[in-house]
């Protein structure tokens, strides 16, 4: 694995538009804040980069939802994203906003550039427009039916349920998610990136990382997953895509360019270059020169995603960069996967979610437990899943058991027997006696193995697998429970109490190493142990590299005679308690989130007069036949008795109900609707009909008792 000069560290930019949930942490963050925390700890030059994206569909359709403006939506999210992040931990060297004056220069001077090398096809095609509304829609702002599986809330550029790419033009029965109206297709011009154009080029780049024959990257350290989805876009062929939108609101295209007018920059041409620019404003406050982070190829660039956006930051933003010609890629993009939820998919539209600001309100003092469970659960290669009940768990039998069960017993006995003092020991005498293999040179061997496993850890860290460098890191700490339990000093301060110095010292060496080498992962928790250690915080910018070289001369990381503080529990148990009151409030936030939608999508009809009322007749009649209708699943050939006649109406209830199954039923019917045909059967009336909580079809009958037919209903 290559050694660079620097790292330049990005997490993919959250959209401003809703809260941040525990998907998001597995998903970019918290992989990216270990790695960021682990390379400055061994002493390299790091940039963790990040802000918010605010701009593109979401945020204007977001801001229409709550009727407020985009920018005060934009200006709440990235206020909550902010103090979010820094209540959870993550280490941003900057946590910059698409917003910014300079990121919009930025992203112009970008596309002027490729405009001026000719780099983009000027295209006219037919996109939906909302005549309502009088606007061009952006592919977020169009909903209907996915051409794949169904699904009736598909998005105009993907369906979330079955992850299909899709383009407006491909939804049965469109809708604009502004108007609810049906859209049309009219006329627009755009500047088209020709993906096509750089196929091939991006073939042999992800093949075998190398640009004009200089080795870029190893593509064996890319995630499979990541390949993958890669190759099967190369695989199906690209094809251009736009780089401008006609919206309202983002980044402008450049005004000196003929045709700007009403034209924004599209999100995927804005966002990633938040990259860029929330770099040059890193550089600008710290006094440094950005170009070197993005422009010298002896900087790693890499990007931690979700794998929603790896095709964005695998293909069209390395073209974009390449096109630009200035510009380094990326060496890795270790994408994870998704994140379920209590058995079911994550969904913030269905508001099934943990959003993290609600669980540090709700459970101050805890941000590491979730951190911890996360991490234990990353989906790195595969999908994983979040339960309440797991995270309780872990924290009860890992984190309590386990990792402040071993701290406490040291801290506890070292407080006890030498008055907070680390003991000395005699490196010539034997443990336990002459006839155990644990002779003077315990001690030493122990920290060499301890040496080899925080090695091994580091090693996991550099090859993105945050899951088994965690894993290592607990077996660390069992390993001290272990040497407690062999050794019991407890027994041995009344019967040898010579003997248990060493014992202690090499524990407490223990606890020292592993309050460094815990922080990547578990920030507060090595802050808490190093106030118990009574020692400074861990050095975010050597600790690691120190605390190694430090093992490798034979050094103890703490020295004897040094006073220690007084014990304290790092971890508590969670009750039962409090994993039920959470799974009940997931629960209601998802049930008022379903009412809330069902009235939304069911609105009340627009108002009309008495008098339209009393034209309608509707009339009490028994269903004496009915047969299902030729070449249609849903549609049922009904005959009425009216009483004074009878009368055949086609309805759309066969599935929910058998022909043979409603003989007898007495409904309501408006009987003076105008007759159609359907399916070639002439239909003389409709039959009233209610839906129920579950989407179920039923009667509207007029009572319990039964009516004359042709009866009236008033």
């Amino acid at each position: 694995m290559r050694q660079y000069d620097r790292y330049l560290i990005t997490s993919a930019l959250p959209y401003a538009n809703g809260p941040l949930h525990i998907g998001h942490l597995a998903g970019a963050y918290l992989s990216a804040d270990i790695y960021a925390r682990f390379r400055r700890m061994m002493g390299e030059d790091v940039v963790f980069v990040c802000g918010s994206d605010e701009h593109g569909a979401a945020i204007t359709l977001r801001a229409a939802k709550d009727g407020k403006t985009p920018k005060e939506i934009v200006d709440h999210y990235h206020g909550l994203f902010k103090e979010t992040f820094d209540r959870i931990g993550v280490s941003f060297d900057i946590y910059h906003r698409t917003s910014a004056d300079l990121h919009h220069k930025t992203s112009q001077e970008f596309f002027t550039n490729l405009y001026e090398k000719g780099e983009f096809e000027v295209i006219e095609s037919e996109q939906y427009y909302d005549e309502e509304q009088k606007q061009f829609l952006a592919d977020r702002y169009i909903s209907g039916t996915c051409p794949k599986c169904g699904n009736e809330e598909a998005y105009g550029d993907q369906c979330e349920n079955c992850g299909s790419t899709l383009s407006p033009t491909e939804l049965i029965n469109p809708k604009s998610k502004i108007s609810g109206g049906t859209p049309v297709l009219k006329k627009t011009t755009h500047w088209y990136l020709p993906l096509n154009k750089y196929e091939a080029w991006l073939k042999k780049w992800i093949a075998e990382g190398n640009k004009d024959d200089q080795q870029l990257h190893d593509p064996a350290e890319w995630k499979n997953h990541v390949l993958g989805q890669c190759n099967s876009w190369l695989d199906n062929g690209l094809h251009p895509r736009s780089m401008t939108r006609d919206l309202p609101w983002g980044v402008d295209v450049p005004h000196h360019i003929e045709g700007h007018e009403g034209k924004k920059l599209y999100v995927w041409m804005d966002a990633p270059i938040g990259y860029i620019s929330a770099t040059k404003q890193w550089a600008e406050e710290k006094g440094k020169d950005w170009e070197p982070y993005w422009k010298d190829e002896d900087t790693a660039l890499i990007h931690f995603i979700g794998k929603d956006n790896i095709v964005f930051h695998c293909l069209i933003f390395p073209s974009i960069l390449n096109a630009h010609g200035d510009y380094i890629l990326p060496v890795n993009v270790p994408a994870n996967q998704f994140v379920n939820l209590e058995g079911d998919k994550l969904s913030t539209s269905k508001n099934w979610a943990v959003w993290v600001h609600e669980y540090l309100d709700d459970l101050p003092g805890k941000e590491d437990e979730l951190r911890y469970c996360m991490i234990k659960n990353m989906p790195e290669t595969k999908d994983s899943e979040f339960t309440w009940k797991s995270y309780q768990e872990a924290n009860n039998s890992e984190l309590v058991n386990n990792l402040a069960n071993f701290v406490n017993r040291v801290i506890v006995l070292t407080n006890k027997y030498y008055e907070g003092a680390v003991p000395e020991f005699d490196e010539g005498q034997d443990l336990v006696g002459p006839d155990d293999p644990m002779d003077a040179a315990y001690h030493d061997s122990e920290l060499l193995r301890l040496f080899d496993d925080l090695h091994q850890v580091g090693d996991y860290i550099r090859q993105y697998e945050f899951r088994n460098a965690l894993q290592k890191l607990m077996e660390i700490s069992s390993k001290g429970n272990q040497i407690l339990q062999a050794n019991e000093p407890w027994k041995k301060q009344k019967t040898n109490p010579e003997e248990v110095p060493v014992v202690m010292n090499l524990a407490l060496q223990y606890v020292a190493a592993l309050g460094t080498a815990i922080k990547p992962f578990l920030p507060f928790t090595s802050d808490k142990i190093s106030a118990l250690l009574n020692l400074p915080k861990v050095d975010d910018h050597s600790g690691f590299l120190s605390l190694m070289d430090a093992l490798a001369e034979g050094e103890h990381p703490l020295k004897s005679g040094h006073i220690i503080g007084k014990p304290s529990h790092l971890f508590s148990r969670i009750d039962d308690s409090v994993i039920e009151a959470q799974v009940e409030k997931l629960k209601a936030n998802a049930h008022k989130k379903e009412e809330a939608t069902a009235a939304v999508s069911n609105p009340v009809k627009e108002e009309v007069t008495f008098d339209d009322f009393t034209k309608m007749d509707i009339r009490t009649a028994t269903i004496i036949e009915a047969s299902k209708v030729k070449k249609a699943d849903k549609l049922l050939q009904i005959k009425l008795d009216l009483g004074f006649e009878t009368r055949t109406v086609v309805s759309g209830i066969a599935q929910y109900y058998k022909p043979e199954d409603i003989i007898g039923q007495q409904v309501s019917l408006l009987a003076n609707l105008a007759p159609r045909k359907i399916r070639g059967v002439e239909s003389k009336g409709m039959i009233l009909m209610a839906e129920n909580s579950d989407g179920k079809l039923v009667f509207v009958a007029p009572s319990e008792a039964s009516f004359e037919n042709g009866s009236g209903i008033r």
